[in-house]
């Protein structure tokens, strides 16, 4: 009888071995095939330098969603304010207020901030996902500072689809408050967006599972818009590996609870399973064009 039950009990045990065995494969495999879909962090294997920003056509590039205007363009000297954490207690706004042209994201707000952050808006580029969060506070958006030039961007599947197209809201919002000025990337363009990030990280980015943040689009268009660019507020590439780990810094500004930006970016770098922004490598990429289109960074500043 005990022999009976020692051998059950070494049939277990073997049998465990061997499925702890298997899932480390798995595990060690999944890691592998991660790298294979994308070197994060990495930009070598780029392909060649796509053609100069500063050179794109803005003919079929921003249409307007209401009336028939055109993007304005050229700004000598431009600010991006970034909805990072790192500008709280700053008290950068009368220095963001005295620039020519600011550019903020998303629903980043100013109320409440402005010590830290100004009020001024010139450009506020908006992504799909972040139409309504923004239209549903006019106050804060639209008539805090009525002469703030929207830039809508997005898939064409999500701004022009027949139905509940992002772009009628947007047009029906143009109803209520008729001084709004708004545009929106074309399709043509979204598609050089993403050879652009093909060309500069050698990735495809549907293949690698990725999605280009809102970053990405306001720096893009803040080198074709402006002839220097400030960056208040963004980290540099490397920041996150050298941060000291009991150190959080909430991603927005706005949202002192929300998720920690070290972890948000790394998750994002790393996951392979569904799409994710890579901040990490968008970051890469801006500091390989800071000398080319003469782009600066601060608070933290990027060496």
């Amino acid at each position: 009888m005990c022999a009976t039950k020692t051998a059950g009990m070494e049939q277990r045990s073997a049998v465990f071995v061997v499925l702890f065995a298997l899932i480390t494969i798995l595990i060690l495999y999944s890691s592998n095939s991660a790298n294979e879909v994308f070197h994060y962090g990495s930009l070598r294997g780029r392909m060649r330098r796509p053609v100069n920003l500063k050179q794109w056509s803005f003919s079929n590039a921003y249409f307007p969603i209401l009336g028939n205007k055109t993007l304005p363009s050229r700004c000598n000297q431009c600010v991006i304010i970034t909805s990072s954490s790192h500008l709280l207690g700053t008290k950068l706004g009368p220095e963001i207020e005295r620039a020519e042209c600011t550019i903020r994201m998303n629903d980043a707000p100013t109320t409440g901030y402005s010590a830290d952050v100004g009020n001024k808006t010139t450009f506020r580029v908006v992504a799909h996902s972040s139409v309504f969060r923004v239209l549903r506070r006019p106050q804060e958006f639209v008539n805090r500072t009525p002469e703030t030039v929207f830039i809508f961007w997005g898939p064409p599947n999500k701004m022009q689809k027949p139905q509940g197209s992002l772009l009628r809201v947007i047009q029906r919002a143009g109803l209520a408050f008729p001084n709004m000025e708004a545009y929106a990337v074309s399709p043509t363009r979204m598609q050089q967006f993403d050879d652009l990030f093909r060309g500069e990280t050698g990735k495809d980015r549907e293949k690698s599972h990725s999605w280009l943040s809102t970053g990405w689009f306001t720096m893009v268009i803040a080198v074709e818009l402006c002839d220097h660019v400030h960056v208040y507020g963004m980290v540099p590439p490397d920041y996150c590996s050298q941060r000291p780990r009991l150190q959080r810094m909430p991603y927005h500004y706005y949202e002192p609870k929300g998720p920690d930006e070290c972890v948000t970016y790394i998750q994002n770098e790393h996951s392979r399973k569904g799409n994710h922004h890579r901040f990490i490598t968008e970051k890469r990429v801006f500091s390989s064009w800071a000398q080319l289109y003469g782009i600066t960074f601060s608070h933290p500043s990027w060496t």
